[in-house]
């Protein structure tokens, strides 16, 4: 398996469902009669599934093979640590807030979840997103 791949695919995936998450829970999109609160919690579980898997996944792999070098150099080599610099400092820093809103959510004590989502939630998705440009640039991008 290529676990770099797979590890996009992840990242992708739980965007996916955290946008999707949120159109649930605002009314928007297929939700357009309304707020769907079991709908909502639904796909930000499985985003929840879907980064916990990653980031076992993650974690065994770099225990395995260590550290990754990039290949580029120059303006590609900035632009990649451009991306990945935020982006591990954030995923490392998010995953206490995406436990907390979850565990808020599921005492239901929605006044602090909404609060804590609204920092939670763009973080979230932008380290998924990152996630994949910084696979993106280090194994797709890749020549040979």
């Amino acid at each position: 398996m290529d676990r770099p791949a797979f590890h996009a695919t992840l990242n992708a995936t739980a965007a996916v469902l955290l946008v999707l998450g949120w159109l649930a829970i605002r009314g928007r999109g297929p939700w357009r009669s309304g707020r769907n609160e079991r709908t909502h919690k639904g796909l930000m579980l499985a985003a929840f599934g879907v980064s916990t898997v990653f980031l076992a996944s993650y974690l065994d792999y770099h225990l395995r093979v260590g550290r990754v070098e990039f290949w580029g150099s120059g303006w590609l080599r900035t632009l990649y640590l451009a991306v990945l610099v935020p982006h591990t400092i954030l995923a490392a820093l998010m995953v206490p807030f995406i436990v907390a809103t979850l565990v808020l959510a599921l005492r239901g004590r929605l006044p602090a979840h909404r609060r804590l989502a609204r920092l939670t939630l763009p973080v979230w998705i932008f380290v998924s997103v990152s996630g994949v440009l910084v696979w993106y640039l280090n194994f797709a991008l890749r020549p040979g």
